[in-house]
């Protein structure tokens, strides 16, 4: 499965193509595909473009997208740099009006089992984020919302391209052979290329868009999300 990550906590200055508003979202959205992703990932924004968590943001954020590209799950970040305040996040994932399919939960953030809590009373799936580096993997392992998720993301931190395989080689061994639902390998920036390359390896699920990498694997600036998608399609 090929997921397409849409914007992440970027700011517009990082890339001028980088989709904030909802029209943008889903413009960007119904390319990527148009391309070939099969899955949605996005981070709703305020009018500042700041990532928020904010019940109208998300429901024009997801209604936008779903509108172009029915069918496909979407799904949102839960983040803490969206709302530091743990038990706020869950309040404001329990005020959501419209439910994406899903929601990313980073599991080395205090806090991750009361929003994957609050997530599981609106009936949107998790995602776990697994940041490498991090004590996250002995975190989920612990969390009786480990059993509930989707799937796992195991997110490759380490952003140079020689040893970002490494780094999710040990983040994979972290992580176990038991776990108890499918593995999205993923890096970003200049090691996103690397470990999509070895997900596809190792017939992991993975990513590709804006949140994680500007560039194609030659290097060259992605013009949108839908010419990462194509680049990993190539892959």
């Amino acid at each position: 499965m090929l997921q397409v990550c849409l914007n992440g906590p970027r700011l517009r200055e990082h890339c001028p193509t980088l989709p904030v508003t909802p029209t943008e979202l889903a413009e960007a959205a119904h390319a990527a595909v148009a391309a070939g992703a099969q899955d949605i990932h996005l981070h709703p924004k305020g009018p500042d473009g700041i990532d928020t968590l904010d019940p109208d943001v998300v429901a024009r954020a997801v209604e936008a997208v779903r509108a172009v590209v029915p069918g496909i799950p979407v799904g949102v970040t839960t983040g803490a740099w969206a709302e530091p305040d743990a038990r706020r996040r869950a309040d404001l994932v329990r005020s959501w009006t419209v439910t994406p399919d899903h929601a990313s939960v980073n599991w080395h953030e205090d806090g991750a089992d009361l929003v994957a809590g609050a997530l599981c009373d609106k009936g949107v799936a998790i995602e776990a984020g697994i940041f490498s580096g991090t004590d996250a993997p002995s975190r989920f392992r612990t969390s009786p919302f480990a059993p509930r998720v989707l799937r796992v993301l195991a997110e490759v931190m380490d952003t140079n391209p020689d040893s970002a395989p490494a780094t999710a080689e040990r983040l994979l061994q972290e992580l176990g052979s038991d776990l108890p639902a499918p593995v999205l390998l993923h890096g970003w920036n200049d090691g996103a290329w690397p470990v999509l390359r070895m997900a596809v390896q190792r017939g992991l699920a993975t990513r590709v868009g804006l949140e994680d990498v500007l560039h194609t694997p030659d290097g060259a600036p992605a013009a949108d999300n839908a010419a990462l998608v194509r680049a990993a399609l190539g892959i």
